[in-house]
């Protein structure tokens, strides 16, 4: 029964460890949790670090790179790669930003940089914000997995994963050349039929999909999820304040505004109200006109009518050259600049504004994650004040603010399951403890068919 025993259990399926089988103690200026997933990472060798905002990927990524035999590429948002630089000299690691090759040892550039770098140059990759390349068309992601194929240190960093999306799982795991997103699919998923994105974990298979993301990815929205003290991870209250201005205007062939339906009533009434959604932000920023504040807006017209509306306000936009786009946001870090008006796609990702606690919301558009994300610029560890998240949506509008806080309430639920399931499979492999297992406990002894005995 012992050899049978083995068998199942070399028919796992778990990432093999590449990494450094005893790295060195990374800088004492991370918290114990932050250095226990740095080592954690380095064993694997190819490893993903899902922590929610604000709980320290850069310094864990950079804390990872540093330890790397051989040079180091990290890949990030614009103007995530000199916040980068800046955070790698708090911890005395020396980070270069470059777009053209050179010969430094850790060299950060952003994603639409990839082309003039040769992969085979480095013997580490790290992905920083690499939920982002869902954003990208399938033709750059598979030009990362590929180029990237044969690096032997590979690290993925960004914040919890959408629960409810498993491909973004299997982007990751493809990515770290664990399993293929298909290979993932045709072991643990059922595919209910009619609409091909539809996949469902098997139930009998739950346990197992999740120790095999536990073999190559940890999962933390706050350190006790790992067994840590929140302590000084513990933010202060976050405030949701919903304004609802009237539309002054009914669409055409109606004799009043309804309530939008679609999508594309939905659009209509955010370009019908853009006015008196402007004019209600505005309000909102002269009631305090000295502390900083974000502006998070869908729409072109909505950005540059709320930026002509507030005096100082700076507008970034995607036409905007990466130059003055990062000059933008790097001021704003500094507090050079004082109120900031921009799409949560151009600035709501990877950026440290936790010295803004005032932001508004020119109507929400339905991606959930842009708006946890643009949120979760301010609202992360470092903020000291009070946050507060003006949403400033029109009366016909509802169907948009109902299937966001749809979304967050199911968001919350989902991934407070996935980190249930993984809590105590991270936290025995992360602090060094023995991960648990299943065993197999034969409870009938196994009888040869008649036939098979020898007479």
């Amino acid at each position: 029964m012992s050899d049978y025993a083995s068998f199942l259990d070399s028919k796992a399926i778990r990432a093999i460890p590449t990494g450094l089988p005893s790295p060195a103690e990374p800088p004492a200026m991370l918290f114990p949790f932050q250095r226990d997933i740095v080592k954690w990472a380095l064993r694997r060798g190819r490893a993903a670090i899902f922590a929610d905002c604000g709980l320290g990927k850069t310094p864990m990524q950079l804390a990872w790179a540093d330890q790397i035999p051989g040079r180091v590429l990290i890949l990030a948002p614009l103007a995530v790669a000199q916040q980068t630089c800046r955070e790698g000299q708090k911890f005395g690691i020396g980070v270069t930003y470059s777009r053209v090759p050179c010969d430094d040892r850790i060299v950060i550039t952003n994603y639409e940089m990839l082309e003039h770098f040769n992969p085979s140059d480095f013997a580490g990759i790290v992905l920083d914000e690499s939920s982002i390349l869902k954003s990208y068309d399938g033709k750059f992601r598979n030009q990362i997995i590929d180029s990237f194929r044969d690096t032997p240190f590979k690290l993925a960093c960004t914040a919890t994963p959408a629960p409810n999306d498993h491909m973004e799982l299997g982007n990751h795991a493809e990515f770290l050349g664990v399993l293929t997103r298909t290979e993932m699919l045709s072991t643990f998923f059922v595919h209910d039929g009619g609409d091909t994105s539809q996949w469902r974990l098997k139930g009998h298979a739950q346990k197992d999909f999740w120790q095999w993301v536990c073999s190559w990815a940890v999962m933390i929205r706050k350190p006790s999820d790992l067994g840590y003290e929140d302590g000084a991870f513990t933010l202060p209250p976050l405030e949701m304040h919903q304004h609802i201005v009237e539309a002054m205007s009914t669409p055409e062939g109606a004799l009043f505004a309804l309530e939008a339906t679609t999508l594309q009533e939905r659009q209509q009434a955010r370009k019908g109200t853009t006015k008196e959604r402007c004019e209600a932000v505005a309000a909102l920023v002269a009631e305090k006109p000295h502390e900083p504040w974000l502006v998070w807006c869908n729409l072109n017209d909505e950005s540059a009518t709320v930026t002509s509306m507030i005096p100082g306000a700076v507008e970034v936009t995607g036409s905007d050259s990466n130059e003055k786009k990062e000059l933008a946001m790097l001021g704003f870090v500094t507090g050079d600049v004082q109120i900031l008006t921009s799409k949560p796609s151009i600035c709501g990702y990877g950026m440290n504004f936790q010295r803004c606690a005032n932001v508004a919301f020119l109507g929400l558009s339905d991606s959930y994650e842009q708006f946890y994300q643009a949120v979760r610029r301010s609202y992360r560890f470092g903020q000291t004040q009070t946050v507060h998240c003006h949403i400033v949506t029109s009366d016909i509008e509802g169907a948009v603010v109902a299937n966001i806080q749809r979304k967050e309430a199911d968001a919350a639920r989902m991934a407070a399951e996935m980190v249930d399931h993984m809590r105590d499979m991270n936290e025995a492999d992360i602090r060094g403890s023995v991960r648990t297992s299943d065993s197999y406990e034969p409870r009938v002894d196994m009888e040869l068919p008649f036939w098979m005995v020898a007479a």
